[in-house]
């Protein structure tokens, strides 16, 4: 059960990994799911960008990425987070960059558990699966 936070040319150190792994190794447990193996890269604008066209043909940044490795109720991938676009969206929600950097990481970790997103529904959906599971947060 390997959880683990990168750089990627960009100055930032992710504060309290441990409780944030422990947190998310509870969310993948209420969700029926086993963490086998999670990364998060936090990545500048630029870079999201690059990563945004190779990959889904988009010209533009957001705030996150996730490749999707999971098998049945075992959950892997790689999450490339924006920080740069975390701390415009946590200006723009009026929020804390803390409180909206730990929504996007547990945005992709709902990804990975088998949550979209492209629907109205279902982003409503998700909306209320990460308000439900900020409130088990470290």
């Amino acid at each position: 059960m390997n959880i683990r936070f990168f750089n990627d040319h960009i100055s930032f150190e992710l504060k309290e990994k441990r409780k944030i792994a422990k947190w998310l190794r509870s969310v993948a447990e209420e969700e029926k799911k086993t963490i086998a193996n999670l990364s998060y890269i936090f990545v500048s604008d630029d870079i999201m960008i690059d990563i945004n066209n190779k990959y889904l043909k988009h010209d533009y940044s957001t705030d996150i990425i996730t490749f999707d490795y999971s098998l049945d109720d075992t959950v892997s991938g790689e999450m490339y987070i924006s920080i740069n676009t975390v701390k415009e969206n946590a200006k723009d929600y009026k929020v804390n960059f803390y409180n909206e950097l730990h929504r996007v990481i547990v945005h992709g970790l709902l990804h990975l558990c088998g949550h979209k997103d492209e629907t109205e529904a279902e982003q409503k959906e998700m909306r209320e699966k990460e308000d439900k599971y900020m409130k088990f947060k470290i």
